[in-house]
């Protein structure tokens, strides 16, 4: 486990990075879990409170599905995957992520 300080989320994040994780293919909850914390070099750490709502939320809004399924050490787990609205939501929310960042940076920066 690396020694970097582990970043909270802002607020609206987690479904963002839930629908990015998902787009590389289904996953079960702790494998997104999994999945974002790798691709965060261990920065993000999603609790599984946080997590399982998400994932109920956007399963409700249409944009992931779930079945149920073996894991890969054979126990039941639920897997989700992207629908295709949950594909044009990412695009939509990825769009508005960068919109955000380049505006607060602008902020950001020193002035001249």
């Amino acid at each position: 486990m690396s020694t970097r300080e582990r970043q909270p989320l802002l607020q609206g994040t987690l479904d963002l990075l839930i629908l990015r994780t998902l787009a590389t293919g289904r996953a079960h909850g702790q494998g997104v879990a999994r999945a974002i914390q790798s691709a965060s070099r261990d920065s993000i750490l999603v609790d599984h409170g946080s997590l399982y709502p998400a994932l109920q939320r956007l399963e409700e809004r249409g944009w992931i599905k779930a079945e149920w399924d073996a894991s890969e050490n054979n126990r039941r787990a639920r897997f989700y995957e992207l629908t295709t609205v949950g594909r044009k939501q990412l695009v939509r929310q990825t769009r508005q992520w960068w919109a955000l960042t380049e505006a607060i940076a602008l902020v950001l920066e020193p002035q001249a």
